[in-house]
């Protein structure tokens, strides 16, 4: 088991694929995960299911990465919630990614 940080965002759909097109481009991503149609409730309200675009539905992502690379993650990721709401999460984890 190794030592990595994990990154969860929940934020508006649409913008969410722009600024990971622009991470990929800008920093060397292994990888990550999105949940598309994240339901919940925070600042701004209720996100429902029965949109019928992606308007206003929010999406989760995860990334699993080393800390000099969560902190590029979150930066990159704090235009896009300050523009459009949502949350970003950061913890410690340990894990077996070969």
């Amino acid at each position: 088991m190794k030592p990595y940080k994990k990154i969860e965002v929940v934020t508006d759909s649409l913008e969410l694929r722009r600024s990971l097109r622009a991470l990929e481009e800008k920093i060397d991503v292994a990888g990550y995960t999105v949940i598309k149609d994240t339901l919940g409730m925070g600042e701004v309200g209720a996100r429902l299911d029965d949109e019928l675009t992606d308007v206003i539905k929010n999406s989760y992502v995860m990334f699993v990465c080393s800390e000099a690379q969560a902190d590029e993650i979150t930066e990159a990721m704090k235009p896009l919630l300050e523009r459009f709401g949502g949350v970003c999460l950061v913890s410690d984890v340990q894990g077996l990614i070969p």
